[in-house]
């Protein structure tokens, strides 16, 4: 499949705070999620990943999701996800003693996370 395959698949923007592990090294990496779909994601943060890395995603309502690196370009990377997820159950209310990991990208740029939410 070439990259413009890739393109066809059904994305949902949206910002949520997710944690990630890479195979092989030690911690977990807080990242934001960019958009998601279900067979993959864009995430976003102050990590070194790269491409062809094995990674683990723990999204929020979803749990961990197993994947690879697809691509990398400066503070931003795309994961194929291993099996695929239902993205909108993402979306939803936290479950039951669940972080509420979405934020607003008014309060992502500050760095706080305590504004008001909006629909994007």
């Amino acid at each position: 499949m070439d990259g413009s395959e890739h393109r066809q698949i059904a994305r949902d923007s949206l910002f949520v705070m997710a944690d990630l592990r890479i195979d092989g090294a030690d911690g977990e990496h807080r990242i934001k999620v960019r958009n998601l779909s279900a067979g993959g994601m864009m995430g976003e943060g102050q990590v070194l990943v790269t491409r062809g890395s094995a990674v683990r995603i723990n999204i929020r309502n979803v749990g961990w999701v197993e994947g690879t690196v697809a691509w990398v370009h400066q503070n931003r990377f795309g994961v194929a996800f291993r099996e695929e997820i239902d993205p909108a159950v993402v979306r939803m209310a936290p479950k039951e003693g669940g972080d509420d990991m979405l934020f607003s990208p008014k309060t992502a740029a500050s760095g706080s996370n305590s504004g008001p939410l909006r629909k994007v």
